[in-house]
């Protein structure tokens, strides 16, 4: 029988179909009113396989996430920040210690606590080319620091956990750069 590689394109033949990433990127554009589809082809692919067959949605929906978010920590501006955060938002402190925050109200009270200089320094330089994604559980940076989901097929993701305790491991988060 025949393997298939971590990368999902299948070796030898009668293997089972593999998704392959422009057939996923076919179903999310699907469900997207507007897309960039050369944009989206050129930058599919992301550390642990297509973002389009992992997260349901594309590459482009993630590069305007990002563009986002890193405006909104490069300004500091809360709301905005906020505005980036899908609920429940799960928060693990540098020690290990897990908390889930279920409302806006909740992110909003914690907000110093769970979005500190050394998340927003990660924040202000997140991009696609240090995403990392799961299949059907959502990307990640920064080993995983910060964790993004999308909530519906084509969708836009939020993040939904700031892990300090994997901030730590991973090291002081690179200076900020000049704005684009």
């Amino acid at each position: 029988t025949a393997q298939n590689t971590a990368s999902g394109s299948p070796k030898g033949e009668d293997t089972a179909p593999v998704a392959e990433p422009d057939n996923c990127l076919l179903v999310v554009w699907q469900d997207q009113k507007t897309r960039d589809e050369q944009f989206d082809l050129a930058h599919d692919s992301a550390s642990g396989g297509a973002i389009s067959c992992a997260t349901g949605t594309s590459a482009s929906q993630f590069a305007n996430a990002f563009t986002a978010i890193r405006n909104a920590a490069r300004a500091q501006d809360k709301a905005a920040i906020l505005n980036e955060v899908g609920l429940p938002l799960l928060y693990i402190d540098a020690n290990g210690k897990r908390r889930k925050l279920t409302a806006s109200d909740d992110v909003d009270a914690a907000f110093s606590e769970v979005f500190d200089d050394n998340v927003l320094a990660l924040l202000r330089n997140v991009d696609l080319d240090a995403l990392t994604v799961v299949p059907d559980q959502g990307a990640f940076v920064r080993l995983g620091s910060v964790w993004l989901v999308v909530d519906r097929k084509g969708g836009r993701p939020r993040i939904v956990t700031i892990n300090k305790q994997a901030l730590g491991e991973a090291g002081p988060a690179k200076p900020a750069q000049a704005p684009d």
